[in-house]
C-alpha cells in the first residue's frame, strides 16, 4: 500500500494485566497484544491480525490505565468501519481489557518514538487493618510499615539521567541509560502507599527493581544512601529484590501538542532524504 491508502490510528486502551502474559504476542499465551490485534481485525473486518506499536510493552502481571498504541491500517478499511468501531470493540473485547477511544492519529505520531514520558504507578498496602480484599489485584500487601519520608529522600537521589543497569534486565543491543523524572512516595486517601514514576521510557523490571531497593529503606533495614550506591555501581545486586507485578500500573503516556509532532514529523523526513543523498 502506498502512503495515500494508509491511515495511523490512535488506539488508547486500558488492560487488568493479572489474566495476560504481559504485552507482546506470544505463541500460545494470551497477551494484551494478541487478544487487541486479533479483536481489531474482526471488528475492521481485515484478513488477518492488526499489527500494532505500542507505547510500553508492560510485563506479565502489570495493569494499564493509560496505554497508547497505533496501527496502520488500509483507509477504506477503516473508513468502511470507523463510525461503528468503538462499539463494535465494547462488545468483542473480553471484560479485562477496554478500549476507551480509537480514531485517526495526528501528522507524526509514533505511539512509542513520539512519547515524551510514561508515568507508572505502584501501590503498597502496609497496614493489615486496612488492606481491601476488593483491591488485591492491584496492590501488594506488605507485612511491616513503611517510612515514605526515608523512601522520598534515597528515591531524590536517583533521579536525573544515569545508567540503570543496577535496576534492569539487560537486553542485548539496548542501552540502559534512562532520564528519571519523578521518583516519589505518598498515601492516598485509603493510606495506602502510592509510588510515583516518571521517566522518558523504562527498561525491563526497571521500576519493580527501583521500588524494591528502596523498600529495605522504608523498613528502616538500609541506609537512604543505598540505593543511590546500588545505582553507582551500574551491575544488578542480588540483594535488590523485583516487587510483584500485580502493584503497578501505567497510568499516563504523554505526548507532544500536534504541531509539535507534525514538525517532528517533517524534520525526519528531512533528515532520511538528506541522509540517502
Amino acid at each position: 500500500m502506498t502512503d495515500d491508502l494508509i491511515v495511523r490510528v490512535r488506539v488508547d486502551l486500558s488492560y487488568d494485566g493479572a489474566g495476560f502474559s504481559g504485552w507482546a504476542a506470544q505463541p500460545g499465551r494470551r497477551t494484551v497484544e494478541g487478544v487487541l490485534s486479533e479483536t481489531l481485525g474482526r471488528v475492521l473486518r481485515l484478513p488477518e491480525p492488526v499489527r500494532l506499536t505500542v507505547a510500553g510493552r508492560t510485563d506479565s502481571g502489570v495493569h494499564a490505565r493509560g496505554q497508547v498504541a497505533h496501527a496502520d491500517l488500509a483507509a477504506d478499511a477503516w473508513a468502511a468501519h470507523a463510525d461503528a468501531a468503538l462499539r463494535r470493540l465494547s462488545r468483542a473485547l473480553p471484560p479485562d481489557l477496554r478500549v476507551r477511544s480509537i480514531g485517526p492519529a495526528p501528522v507524526g505520531f509514533d505511539a512509542r518514538f513520539s512519547a515524551l514520558w510514561r508515568r507508572y504507578a505502584y501501590r503498597i498496602c502496609d497496614d493489615p487493618a486496612r488492606a481491601d480484599p476488593l483491591r488485591r489485584h492491584d496492590t501488594l500487601w506488605h507485612p511491616r510499615g513503611l517510612d515514605l519520608a526515608a523512601m522520598n529522600e534515597a528515591a531524590a537521589l536517583l533521579l536525573d539521567e544515569h545508567d540503570f543497569a543496577a535496576f534492569c534486565r539487560k537486553r542485548e543491543g539496548a542501552t540502559t541509560v534512562r532520564a528519571l523524572r519523578t521518583l516519589e512516595w505518598e498515601r492516598d486517601a485509603d493510606g495506602v502507599a502510592v509510588g510515583r514514576v516518571v521517566a522518558d521510557a523504562f527498561c525491563h523490571n526497571m521500576v519493580r527493581a527501583l521500588v524494591g531497593a528502596l523498600l529495605p529503606v522504608g523498613e528502616g533495614v538500609r541506609p537512604a544512601s543505598w540505593p543511590a550506591e546500588v545505582l553507582a555501581a551500574e551491575v544488578r545486586n542480588p540483594a535488590v529484590g523485583v516487587v510483584p507485578p500485580h502493584g503497578l500500573s501505567l497510568e499516563e503516556v504523554r505526548y507532544p501538542d500536534h504541531g509539535l509532532l507534525a514538525a517532528r514529523a517533517v524534520l525526519t523526513r528531512r533528515v532520511r532524504v538528506e541522509g540517502d543523498a
